[in-house]
């Protein structure tokens, strides 16, 4: 598998000689495009390939996918922010916009978090959270200045069968906010969002899992074996929208403090095999 290894300095993590070609601030493909996210994550180590046990709604895949390497790198994470600003701002233009005005941006703890305040701080939008329940309490508490009907836009890092940001949206709503809309910075195409339309939800991806290999393909990232035993495993792992969701550490039914992560790829370490 070919990457790039970044060296780290004052100015952040940079792939050896880019400065001398476009500058310390440039991207790769010339402006903010989510297969620089795609790149990114692999050079940063937040995609893996083997065999990795990711509970019962993802299985065993071979690749594992985690964004939260993301906060360790500033100007990748504001380019993140920019990509969201910028599908929001484009959707807006359109004739029928799929996401609705909202006043607030609601991070799904932990990983869905860290990209809500990167997008609240790039668009002045305010933020809030669902910080997990402790020993004693009933429910998570909402962390931030909540106005009764009030709209949140819910953003989260990553998604498998949309259990986080469905458990998400319900307890906005029970706390008297309007949620009609959520941004998944990657959506590993296994029936989240059909299912979370099914609730009345529209969930817009930054970037798909599919995009992810095909762009690794095309570049020798991955070999052709690597990438059809990745599309095979999607066709077989793509859960229909009303079949039963359950994951490692996620509860849909009863929030707890790890009710919020819809996948292993970005909490715990899986069970894993990489392929090196």
């Amino acid at each position: 598998m070919r990457g790039y290894q970044w060296e780290w300095g004052t100015g952040g993590a940079r792939r050896p000689g880019r400065e001398q070609e476009q500058g310390d601030n440039c991207v790769l493909f010339g402006v903010d495009s989510n297969l620089d996210l795609a790149q990114a994550l692999f050079d940063l180590g937040g995609v893996q390939f083997g065999s990795f046990d990711l509970g019962p709604t993802a299985g065993t895949s071979p690749i594992y996918i985690n964004p939260r390497v993301l906060i360790s790198e500033p100007t990748m994470l504001r380019r993140v922010a920019r990509l969201i600003h910028g599908e929001i701002q484009a959707d807006r233009a359109r004739r029928r916009p799929r996401i609705h005005s909202f006043a607030a941006v609601a991070g799904v703890p932990m990983g869905g978090l860290h990209i809500a305040t990167a997008y609240a701080l790039e668009s002045t939008t305010p933020l809030i959270y669902l910080r997990p329940s402790k020993d004693g309490e009933a429910e998570p508490l909402i962390e931030g200045r909540i106005l009764i009907g009030q709209s949140a836009l819910v953003i989260d890092d990553l998604m498998t069968g949309g259990s986080s940001i469905l458990s998400t949206a319900s307890r906005l709503e029970d706390a008297g906010m309007a949620v009609r809309d959520a941004i998944v910075l990657i959506d590993r195409e296994q029936g989240g969002i059909e299912r979370l339309k099914e609730h009345g939800y529209e969930v817009i991806p930054i970037l798909k899992l599919k995009t992810m290999l095909n762009f690794y393909r095309s570049n020798a990232i991955i070999s052709e074996q690597m990438f059809e035993r990745c599309m095979d495993y999607l066709q077989l792992h793509h859960h229909d929208a009303d079949a039963p969701e359950s994951s490692n550490g996620s509860a849909p039914a009863v929030m707890t403090d790890l009710a919020f992560d819809d996948d292993t790829s970005a909490t715990d370490e899986p069970d894993a095999s990489p392929e090196h």
